[in-house]
């Protein structure tokens, strides 16, 4: 298909040769292989992050039982579809050099030649600016919340003080978005996922004192809230006891939330906490990590959007100019979950259920039986069912919250 080392990194969610595991016949023995939990560690670090703030908002609308079912679910489906993408890659790496299929994109590629990288390529840059905007919407949300005396309220949401937050951070986050390498910036992935698990141990621990000093009413089922590995074949095990154990913390995150505020549930549960010290410092510990991991998160943008526009050159003002479009995104859109919900039920959708789904059907149609082939086409027209429908939702929602 014509892919090359120069395409390897037009998406960035690499896929290795093994994803996560070993490269066996490395030099010293395998002084660099990967162990189970180091593999464990990087799902670990893939899949959590501020959006889990928003689980206790979910849960109350839901129903912490109806929200439970749903998230199991989702796990369930994230881990077949993840296994999906493994197998494509592995049956592929056996026509094409490994390197040349070092990314979700290229994988594409490989499947369905230039539409395929394109359609990745689209919805990776779509879902990576969109959570940028709901870490944007995130910091600046909370630092209003926080010191609500800062700024005047304002009808105008171009001045108001969430907008003025904003318009604070711009010029740091233009500079640090101007990086060309992001190597200074990598070990902040592990201060953020020490700062996630410290606010969730926090908010825990806050919802169970809340919860037991008065306990409001809850729903099982319905919305109380109006409608508005050095072993490859070891690999599956891991990253099924990932997925498990993130689904188990989840769960038990979102439904003690809604069990301790009830309809009082905000759509980021910090705010809940009140205005202590330790709330306040949990609030700005998140507000410093997704600071400084917006820079990260947009890298994979700028590489497509360099890729397509400047011939793969480094370019400062189109890196600003995609700064500037997403704070102005964040700026218009009022509720953080409600935000993540669209993300999540749209482009995530493709990407996670639709898209793995297709490749297998393309990469192993001819010799899979009809039970497997009737599964594959199942979970796409899930997907695309569930796409729509989550869609609209969602984007009744915030309209919805825009309009109150």
């Amino acid at each position: 298909m014509g892919l090359g080392k120069n395409e390897a990194g037009s998406s960035s969610s690499r896929l290795d040769p093994a994803p996560l595991l070993p490269h066996h016949g490395s030099a010293e023995g395998g002084g660099g292989l990967s162990s189970q939990p180091k593999t464990f560690a990087n799902v670990f670090i893939a899949v959590v992050g501020a959006g889990v703030l928003g689980l206790p908002y979910t849960f109350s609308r839901t129903g912490w039982a109806a929200g439970s079912i749903l998230l199991l679910t989702v796990a369930l489906l994230t881990f077949h579809c993840m296994m999906l993408l493994v197998a494509c890659r592995r049956r592929l790496a056996d026509e094409h050099h490994p390197k040349a299929l070092a990314s979700f994109g290229d994988l594409g590629a490989a499947v369905f030649g230039a539409p395929g990288r394109h359609a990745v390529d689209a919805m990776l840059v779509l879902s990576q600016a969109s959570f940028c905007v709901g870490y944007l919407i995130f910091i600046s949300n909370t630092m209003a919340h926080l010191y609500p005396a800062a700024f005047a309220p304002s009808p105008n949401v171009l001045l108001s003080p969430k907008a003025l937050f904003l318009y604070a951070m711009l010029p740091f986050q233009l500079g640090l978005n101007s990086i060309r390498t992001l190597t200074l910036l990598a070990p902040l992935s592990i201060f953020a996922d020490v700062v996630d698990l410290g606010a969730m141990g926090v908010v825990v621990g806050q919802d169970v004192s809340v919860w037991l000093a008065a306990r409001p009413p809850v729903a099982a089922f319905g919305a109380p809230r109006r409608a508005p590995l050095r072993d490859k074949k070891r690999f599956g095990a891991t990253l099924g006891l990932s997925m498990a154990f993130i689904a188990a913390m989840y769960g038990v995150f979102g439904a003690m939330g809604y069990v301790a505020f009830g309809d009082a549930t905000r759509d980021i549960i910090t705010t809940n906490l009140g205005g202590g010290w330790l709330s306040a410092a949990v609030q700005l510990g998140l507000c410093v990590n997704l600071f400084f991991t917006m820079p990260v998160m947009m890298n994979p943008v700028y590489e497509v959007a360099e890729r397509l526009l400047r011939g793969k050159r480094y370019c400062w003002w189109l890196r600003w100019a995609l700064v500037a479009a997403v704070g102005l995104a964040a700026m218009l859109v009022p509720n953080f979950t409600d935000f993540l919900a669209l993300v999540g039920s749209s482009v995530c959708v493709l990407l996670g259920f639709v898209l793995p789904a297709t490749f297998h059907l393309k990469v192993f149609g001819a010799e899979m039986g009809w039970l497997r082939v009737l599964s594959d086409a199942l979970l796409v027209v899930l997907g695309l069912v569930l796409a729509v429908f989550g869609t609209y939702s969602s984007l009744v929602q915030i309209f919805h919250s825009s309009s109150a």
